[in-house]
Formats: structure tokens, sequence, C-alpha cells
């Protein structure tokens, strides 16, 4: 038996897109409260603490959907295992491993081929067709991102630079988070988005603190960087607004976008990590960096626009067990 549903409320929902782009835009923010707890923990320390905390708000919400954990499959627990395991904490370690022992142009780089994973994967597993066009647009995508990234320059002085333990994090790191997308649109075909955002930071908590305890980091607090209340304070902010009200923003919006679309809406983390380095950091925006924020936002536009017209009431679809 299957069941056709649009949104919670029974009506099509058709900002789905723009919902993913609202909650990937909000990652970019997280170097802001990232900083000052830099100073004082690893970076495995800072994952596991901001997943204590929205395991805090996200147990609740589990609590409530019980209902619908019965209708887990093992198929749905791989998928999830992917989501928590794979993109909220395996692709944050192995990506910050590869800034440390690598080049950063090239692990930037690199990660950028994100949307190629995640768009190959969903022509495999979710049987998504591409519109006329997408390759082209998919291109231009790229293009921008390159340029707002490196500008006119190029990312690496040598081919060898590619050739390393580094590259293969990045790569790894790219190819995790584009299968977490894939495999978070392929849930929100049973799960409710609430629930799929909820068991992402759960699910994760175990094997971080298994990851925390293996590398015995010690937890020690500088004052010097302002005591525990300042870094409470931006651990708190960091996991409710870069991490659970993004997520909750946009995995609402892959109820109703394709996961090819929604990793090109992705694309927005970038663009306001250059806005926060402008606004916060007085950093002056290049005209390569211009040209690339505008080749952006004219392809998600042109994309948002595309399924106005092609895909007016995205549907998603439920499987009843």
């Amino acid at each position: 038996m299957s069941q056709q549903v649009a949104s919670l409320s029974g009506k099509p929902f058709r900002g789905g897109f723009w919902l993913v782009l609202l909650g990937a835009a909000l990652w970019g923010i997280d170097p802001l409260f990232r900083i000052i707890l830099l100073k004082s923990m690893s970076s495995s320390q800072i994952v596991l603490l901001e997943h204590v905390v929205l395991f805090l708000a996200a147990a609740p919400v589990l609590w409530k959907r019980r209902s619908e954990l019965r209708s887990i499959r093992l198929r749905h627990l791989g998928a999830l295992l992917v989501v928590s395991w794979g993109g909220s904490a395996v692709a944050t370690i192995l990506f910050t491993k590869a800034l440390v022992s690598g080049d950063l142009n090239m692990v930037l780089l690199l990660q950028k081929l994100q949307p190629l994973f995640a768009i190959g994967l969903a022509a495999l597993v979710l049987k998504e067709r591409l519109p006329r066009n997408f390759g082209p647009l998919l291109l231009l995508a790229l293009a921008g991102t390159y340029l707002l990234t490196f500008g006119w320059t190029l990312p690496f002085g040598h081919a060898g630079a590619f050739i390393g333990v580094s590259s293969v994090m990045a790569l790894g790191a790219a190819a995790l988070w584009g299968g977490s997308t894939v495999m978070g649109r392929y849930l929100l075909g049973t799960l409710q988005y609430e629930t799929v955002t909820s068991l992402r930071f759960v699910m994760a908590l175990p094997l971080l603190f298994v990851i925390a305890q293996i590398e015995r980091q010690p937890w020690q607090l500088d004052n010097g960087h302002g005591g525990w209340g300042l870094v409470a304070l931006n651990l708190l902010l960091q996991a409710l607004l870069p991490g659970l009200l993004s997520m909750l923003l946009y995995y609402k919006g892959l109820e109703s976008t394709k996961a090819s679309y929604a990793t090109l809406a992705e694309l927005s983390f970038p663009m306001t990590g250059v806005l926060i380095n402008w606004v916060v950091y007085h950093q002056v925006i290049t005209p390569a960096q211009f040209i690339g924020f505008t080749l952006i936002w004219g392809v998600l536009f042109i994309i948002s626009n595309q399924r106005a017209q092609q895909e007016p009431a995205v549907k998603v679809q439920t499987k009843a067990a």
C-alpha cells in the first residue's frame, strides 16, 4: 500500500528549494561561533558537545514520534548511518584532518566535487531524471564556486598536490556529504523531516563518544578566552543555529526537492562565508568573487524557475510498512 503526501498539511509545498538554500546558508555562520571554541577544545570535542546539546533537543521529538520508528527497516537503517555517522561525524572529521595534513586550496577544490557525487547517487539510488540544460547549469555553478573560492588563481602549484592521503580524505568527505543529501531525501519518503533531523543527531552521538575516547584529548579550558560561560554560550548558539535550525529547514525543504537540485542549493554555503568575511571581518569582495557570486545566484534562480514550471507540486512518496 502506498500513499502520496505533499506536505504535513496535505497541501503542495512549493518553497522547498529555497528552504534547502536557507538551511545550507546558515552553515556559513558556523565559524563565528567556532572560533572561540577552537581555542579551548579540539574539533572532535566541539562536535561531541554540540551533539550532546542537539540530543537534548532531539530526544523529546523522537519520543513524540516514536510510532514512526516502527516503519524503519534495514535499508532505512543503512541510510540513517550514512546521514548520521557519515554526514554528521565522519565527513567533518575527514575534512578537518585533510585541512591539517594537506594543501588548503587542494582540499577546498576537491570538496567542491560534492554535487557530482550527490547527482550520481541520486540517479542511481532515487532514479532521478535530470531536466534539460542541467549539465551546463551545473558547470556554471561549479565555475562560480571556483571563482568565489580561488578567484582567477590556480588552487595548486603542481599536479602532485592531488596525490596523498589528504586528497583521499577530502574526496571521502565530499562523497559522504553528497551521499548524506541523497540518503536524507530517501528517508523522507518514509519519515517526517523532524524525525530524520532528530535521528541524524542522536545516532551520531555514540560514534562521537568513541572517537573522543580514542583521541584521549584532555578537557581543558583557558580562562583567558572568556571562561566556561562564554564557551557554553558559543556552543549553544552553534548547536541551535547552524546546527538544529539549519537542518530542520534543510530537511523540510528536502521533502519536496530532488536531491540533484538540493545539492546545488547547498552552494549558498560558500556564498554565506564570503558575506561573513565581508561584513564581519571587512575583507574586500574581489571582482572574481562577485562574478562567482552572480553565477551561482543566476543558476539557483534558473533552477527554481524550472521547478516551478515543471514540478509545481513535488510530492513525496511515502510507503507504508
